[in-house]
């Protein structure tokens, strides 16, 4: 990876990451609330994780990195799951995804590092 590539890397990795804890947490308030209220909550978050969903997918386009993919499709998976009213089990996923992202930008880190831009 070249230094360009490891810079957007590394950017859309770090806000990925922010962007699926966020999503993490409130996937974990979700069971605080009833009725109508869940409703409301569960789709502005739907709404929040189709948005990370999208910036991941971008990501994994411009960049080489794999990781950024796996994010998606782990993000999918927790968005069902939370369709489902599996709480615990999406906001495990999303920690899952968030490990990807990670990976992400640990090998962007690699490479500026070796250039030391870090």
């Amino acid at each position: 990876m070249d230094l360009k590539d490891a810079v957007l890397q590394f950017s859309f990795a770090e806000r990925a990451k922010s962007e699926l804890i966020i999503a993490s947490h409130l996937t974990g308030s979700l069971a605080g609330y009833t009725g109508d209220e869940r409703n409301g909550a569960r789709r502005m978050l739907a709404a929040f994780m189709g948005a990370v969903s999208s910036e991941l997918a971008f990501a994994s386009q411009v960049s080489s990195s794999e990781d950024f993919a796996s994010a998606v499709s782990l993000l999918n998976e927790a968005m069902d799951q939370i369709d489902g009213e599996e709480y615990s089990g999406a906001a495990e996923t999303i920690g899952r995804s968030i490990s990807a992202a990670t990976t992400a930008a640990a090998h962007a880190w690699q490479v500026l590092s070796e250039h030391g831009l870090v």
